[in-house]
């Protein structure tokens, strides 16, 4: 599903090389949910650039459904994108539109020039979008502006949006940080419960450790751009996952089946 080896992305800033990732290496398998977590600017948002293509490593490979990103055209890049749903933190939802409306726009990617208002998408669209909307618990909700649904329902919304797209791969950068904890109890239950029973492989941003104990199978940790932490969360304890944001966990690193110090990257 996903293949990184020594993948490394820097920027140009102030005349010298800021390096955003750093000889990052991992793979993930499908209908794996795996919490991505670290500090601010610790990477994260740039890794889940890379796994869509936004941003080309200055080395190393990313393999993602196949598909080398950094060495795809712009069909290919448009096919792979197609096969990626995206939730993002604030939603991104038209707020005068309707829920549903919302939703069809995750069909865009296959249907012919604009669409604009509800009755201009094909029968066929509205009526998966309706069953999206089921998925998530909110079909009863179909016809309602977007902006008079609370936090959550707008997340779920978004994630509703994002399967219409019939991904195989889904990112969500931070969905639940702009939420109240019963808001965000509701969409991990949901994003767990996608990858579950549809064979979802889910690459999900957090910076709360107690969330990604509970619901990601696995736990990748990034600090400064390298990984300094890849375990099942299974074999973790909340004590280890908050020593891994202290000041003194950049070497952190738990053995490996072979006995090595590195991060492991399960098979």
């Amino acid at each position: 599903m996903i293949d990184f080896r020594g993948l490394t992305k820097t920027f140009p800033k102030d005349g010298r090389a800021l390096t955003a990732l750093d000889d990052v290496t991992f793979s993930v398998q499908p209908g794996d949910f795996v919490a991505l977590l670290g500090p601010s600017g610790s990477g994260k948002s740039t890794l889940l650039e890379h796994l869509n293509g936004l941003q080309i490593p200055t080395s190393g490979r990313g393999m993602v459904l196949g598909v080398e990103p950094a060495l795809a055209n712009r069909a290919e890049l448009i096919a792979l994108r197609r096969r990626i749903g995206f939730v993002f933190q604030r939603f991104h939802l038209v707020g005068s539109r309707s829920v549903l409306e919302n939703v069809c726009t995750g069909a865009l990617g296959r249907l012919r020039g604009p669409r604009l208002g509800l009755v201009t998408y094909p029968r066929r669209v509205r009526e998966q979008a309706l069953d999206c909307l089921e998925r998530v618990g909110l079909a009863d909700r179909a016809f309602q502006r977007a902006d008079t649904l609370s936090g959550g329902e707008q997340q779920r919304v978004a994630i509703a949006r994002a399967l219409l797209q019939r991904p195989r791969l889904l990112l969500a950068d931070e969905p639940v940080a702009s939420l109240d904890p019963e808001s965000a109890a509701q969409v991990m239950t949901l994003l767990k419960g996608l990858a579950r029973t549809e064979r979802l492989t889910v690459i999900c941003s957090l910076h709360q450790v107690d969330l990604a104990l509970s619901w990601a199978e696995r736990v990748v940790g990034l600090r400064s751009g390298r990984v300094v932490l890849d375990e099942r969360t299974a074999g973790l304890t909340r004590e280890e996952m908050m020593a891994f944001y202290s000041d003194d966990a950049a070497d952190l690193g738990r053995p490996d089946s072979s006995g090595h110090d590195s991060p492991g990257v399960p098979s």
